[in-house]
């Protein structure tokens, strides 16, 4: 069995460990030739998770060609602003029929799609294609740390391939068919991440992290439910699973960003030191403008996206939320 890899970030190289335990062969394909004669010549991906040597049947290419050749499946792992480009350079060389694992978290931008809608409208057949999500993080992943995520299709028979592809006693999968809940809970617990580390940055405590994870939670329940998707899926490993593990740990590059932009360090700056696409700042963008053309209130998010990107101060964001009067607790989703 050939597995490919399309992305050769933390999460790529982490997920073609676990893919190589099973796969015979696991093509990495990267843009960058430090990561691809880092892994070919030394099974080290310079670039990211550099102390973790990958198995011996992983190999890289530059080539979409080559990497996909006889491919029995696919997993793509690329930040969310560069997924379409990349699945559009890579659709003619992806064999018909194979299923495609989409692990990217995000919201396109101006479409409101989601990121396995993307994969499929460059690929085609989106019958074949699935989300990957949950609280994973790939430093945990990698070492073999005891973890859980949801794999989700419209397709039982291409979720069920991945999960027998993926799954270890140390990496437990579950299957649903609910991609909108998974694909909408991904991308937007990334921006309530971001709240919490400006409002960690910025000196408050545990119960203000435990109320903005909370609230958070209710806005990504009301934007699954307005898109037809399940909001108990929310309180899963998708929903909040991940979205305490992101608001939490050392490992989120989103709740650090909100650390180091609440001390003064802009987005640009975090990404060109960090070398990684913070995805909750991209969200925060996307979700607000499909949020706001479904009608469906988001008091974070929309703060967010102001704070970042329409020079609202954090102080006034933050007296802007608290000003609100509070609504039933769960409305908007009844």
């Amino acid at each position: 069995m050939k597995i490919t890899v399309i992305g050769a970030g933390s999460w790529g190289t982490a997920i073609a460990g676990v893919a190589a335990q099973r796969a015979d062969q696991v093509v990495m394909w990267s843009h960058d030739d430090a990561s691809t004669a880092g892994i070919n010549k030394r099974h080290v991906n310079p670039l990211y998770l550099s102390g973790y040597e990958l198995p011996g049947n992983v190999t890289a290419t530059g080539s979409f060609e080559e990497a996909l050749a006889g491919a029995d499946g696919v997993i793509v792992v690329v930040p969310s602003p560069f997924l379409r480009a990349t699945m559009h350079e890579a659709a003619p060389y992806v064999p018909e029929k194979t299923p495609v694992l989409v692990l990217t978290k995000g919201i396109e931008a101006d479409s409101g799609m989601l990121m396995t809608d993307v994969v499929a409208e460059e690929i085609g057949a989106p019958e074949r294609v699935a989300a990957l999500s949950g609280p994973n993080h790939a430093e945990e992943v990698c070492r073999g740390c005891l973890s859980a995520a949801v794999i989700a299709s419209e397709d039982e028979d291409c979720a069920r391939f991945f999960r027998d592809l993926l799954i270890s006693p140390t990496f437990r999968l579950y299957l649903s068919h609910d991609t909108v809940a998974i694909e909408t809970c991904a991308a937007v617990k990334n921006v309530i991440a971001i709240v919490c580390g400006i409002a960690a940055g910025a000196g408050y405590g545990d119960n203000t992290l435990a109320m903005i994870m909370t609230r958070g939670i209710a806005e990504i329940s009301r934007l699954v439910h307005a898109q037809g998707g399940d909001p108990m899926t929310c309180m899963g490993l998708a929903g909040m699973g991940d979205l305490v593990v992101t608001c939490t740990s050392h490992h989120s590059r989103n709740r650090t960003f909100g650390e180091a932009f609440a001390h003064g360090e802009s987005l640009t700056d975090y990404q060109a030191r960090t070398h990684m696409i913070v995805e909750g700042a991209v969200a925060a963008r996307s979700v607000s403008q499909l949020a706001r053309s479904l009608n469906v209130d988001l008091p974070l998010t929309f703060a967010l996206d102001e704070t970042l990107y329409h020079g609202l101060a954090v102080d006034d964001a933050l007296k802007m939320l608290v000003e609100r009067i509070p609504n039933s607790e769960f409305y908007g989703i009844d």
